[in-house]
């Protein structure tokens, strides 16, 4: 029987299995590596747009997104720390105080998000200092800006939350269209800082 001797990468699914052989020892070794193209079916993203530069210039404020594809089912996902932001009257933006900068979370886009078919909010950890009464809203304009009525945005409410406390969680009554973006209102009036407050949001869709 002929034996036969190779060294270097081997085509795999979803990568390449690298095998080599020590010419001193005869060890054989391998190396695999994935590649994006294999896996055509999952993409990791962040939002088309992120939040607003008065939300993300917020002292202590966090946000993150990420957007993820697998098969035909697209997972979008909103982390945000509230410190640093502000609420104001009922039914107005939260954001940094005083600014004129824009105070949305994201924009949702179909070529990005998918079509949103549910959505939910859930607290890790309870808001303090400002309105612990949040709610989320689209909008078509990604204009609205901290102490602004949503209601001068065309906009929808998707979650009348009520006051978030830790381990809470409320899903969706609506979800935005395509091409709209979210933000985050105050249910009740309270003119103060948060200094506390972490909000999980998860919007679930498809791939047209």
């Amino acid at each position: 029987m002929a034996n036969t001797t190779f060294s270097g990468p081997v085509r795999s699914e979803g990568g390449f299995t690298t095998i080599s052989k020590d010419a001193t020892t005869g060890a054989i070794t391998t190396q695999s590596s994935i590649n994006s193209s294999g896996f055509a079916s999952m993409d990791a993203n962040t939002m088309a747009v992120e939040a607003g530069t008065g939300i993300t210039t917020g002292s202590g404020t966090i946000y993150r997104s990420s957007v993820q594809r697998v098969g035909g089912i697209i997972t979008t996902r909103i982390l945000i720390d509230l410190t640093g932001l502000r609420s104001t009257g009922g039914a107005d933006i939260i954001g940094v105080n005083g600014t004129a900068l824009v105070c949305h979370i994201g924009q949702i886009t179909a070529a990005r998000n998918g079509t949103i078919l549910t959505g939910s909010m859930e607290c890790f950890e309870a808001p303090a200092g400002g309105d612990p009464d949040i709610n989320v809203h689209s909008a078509t304009e990604g204009t609205g800006v901290e102490d602004g009525a949503i209601g001068d945005l065309t906009e929808t409410l998707l979650v009348n939350s009520g006051d978030a406390t830790l381990g809470s969680k409320v899903y969706f009554t609506a979800v935005p269209a395509a091409d709209q973006f979210l933000y985050l209102t105050t249910g009740a009036a309270t003119d103060a800082d948060y200094t506390a407050g972490k909000l999980f949001i998860e919007l679930m869709g498809y791939a047209a």
